[in-house]
């Protein structure tokens, strides 16, 4: 089994890499399909469904997939030249994107929020079409967003999981328990050997390039994020303080009457800058999704501001630790919050971060390992319940606390020797069937929870 570094930690916007990501690169395979069809193609259509449909307002789905027809893609989104084509299609009614021609697109009748049935799937499935001169549908694809800005075909989520495409790697950890196994036997750190499976998919110099440029998005996310003020966008109005924490937190620097707690602010304080920016519709890195963005730049800036002996030279073992334990997740269990709740974003997200934090400061394989299962087991049963779709209550404060525990995990792992009674397969496998159980009304459609518990205006 592999998966990239660079799988797990995209480039991409807010304000999430399910429902707002996910469709935009959805659409853009779409008009893949059609730039190699023989067919003469004159407008095109969607219908979103399941969760997409229940939250995709408030996740921005309709705003993404509209700009996914017209040619965007996460990677290189320009906001001020969307906001642009998002008017112009509003007034012409057509999307003109590279390489097709002119097709006709009215969002008010061509793209349905179907409120029925999910689709059988994944709870995030969305069809787009593309139709004649006449209007009949001459070429139809179903998409599921599955988590973290990942995207399947109805073919491919048919034919299974395949995480293996292009050439073998060296330590083709599927669970845990081989991770452990080959890092016995070879000697190696955990991120040793997910950066040896990435060079035989890759070359140094592109890993080192690619990872650099992932800390200098999310380091630079935290900061925007810690200079804005204002009312976060949506309805809710959710005042931005992840600035007003911070300048707090630096006016009382050297002060003696600091508590020692007050450690766990500035936790909060790098990630909640993360998510506000990324309820924001700002840029941000999947780790391992849009809505628990926040955790592992959070631990990272821990680790770098105050942690005596830290050093950005080691970010990318960090980040490698983080993506194999991410990966473990998502490849037996889910990264999605509509399909296995909340515990399936921040709980992953915060088991990597624990895992990364575990690695750089001296801990052995059975360490990192013990400290990621701690911090996922902590957050069995995590519901998805955001207040109006939105990715604002609880998401932001949620990735604050999901950082702590993060901290706290990689911490008590480094005070044992490795060894513990729960396995972390068990617990990716106890998160698997909990989200296999847990009602929908709590996997992110904002029918139930706290979304229909406080005022939504």
């Amino acid at each position: 089994m592999f998966l990239s570094v660079f799988d797990m930690f995209k480039v991409g916007i807010g304000p999430s890499s399910s429902h707002t990501m996910g469709p935009m690169v959805a659409a853009a395979q779409f008009l893949d399909m059609m730039r190699a069809s023989p067919f003469e193609f004159h407008g095109v259509r969607a219908s979103l469904h399941g969760s997409l449909a229940f939250t995709g307002v408030g996740h921005a789905t309709d705003r993404a997939t509209i700009l996914g027809l017209a040619g965007f893609v996460p990677d290189t989104y320009d906001a001020q030249k969307a906001e642009l084509t998002l008017t112009q299609i509003h007034t012409d009614q057509r999307v003109a994107p590279q390489g097709l021609p002119e097709l006709h697109f009215n969002p008010k009748t061509d793209l349905l929020f179907d409120f029925g049935p999910a689709l059988p799937g994944h709870a995030n499935g969305m069809v787009l079409m593309a139709t004649d001169a006449q209007g009949d549908i001459i070429l139809q694809e179903t998409f599921y967003s599955i988590g973290g800005g990942f995207v399947m075909t109805e073919a491919e989520l048919a034919a299974g999981k395949d995480t293996n495409e292009g050439p073998p790697v060296p330590y083709p950890f599927k669970t845990a328990a081989e991770m452990l196994e080959m890092a016995q036997a070879s000697g190696l750190s955990i991120a040793a050997m997910k950066k040896a499976n990435e060079i035989a998919r890759g070359c140094p110099e592109s890993f080192a390039k690619g990872a650099a440029r992932i800390w200098d998005v999310m380091n630079a996310c935290i900061e925007r994020g810690m200079a804005t003020e204002g009312i976060l966008p949506g309805g809710l109005n959710v005042r931005r303080r992840a600035k007003g924490i911070r300048d707090a937190l630096e006016a009382e620097r050297g002060m003696n009457l600091n508590a020692p707690h007050t450690i766990n602010d500035w936790m909060s304080t790098y990630a909640m800058a993360v998510n506000e920016e990324n309820a924001a519709g700002g840029q941000v890195v999947t780790a391992p999704t849009n809505g628990a963005a926040g955790v592992v730049p959070a631990v990272i800036r821990y680790w770098l501001d105050h942690v005596p002996g830290a050093s950005a030279t080691r970010i990318d073992e960090f980040l490698l630790t983080a993506a194999a334990i991410g990966g473990l997740v998502k490849f037996n269990a889910s990264i999605s919050g509509a399909e296995a709740g909340c515990q399936a974003e921040v709980g992953s997200a915060a088991a990597m971060g624990a895992a990364g934090l575990c690695a750089v400061m001296g801990g052995t394989p059975e360490q990192v390992e013990n400290a990621a299962e701690i911090a996922l087991e902590h957050h069995l049963g995590m519901t998805c319940d955001p207040v109006k779709g939105l990715v604002q209550v609880p998401c932001i404060e949620r990735n604050g606390l999901g950082a702590i525990k993060a901290v706290s995990a990689a911490s008590l792992a480094l005070r044992g020797d490795g060894q513990h009674f729960v396995p972390l397969d068990s617990v990716i496998e106890t998160m698997r069937q909990t989200g296999h159980d847990m009602h929908e009304k709590y996997k992110e459609t904002s029918l139930g929870g706290l979304a229909v518990n406080v005022p939504n205006c």
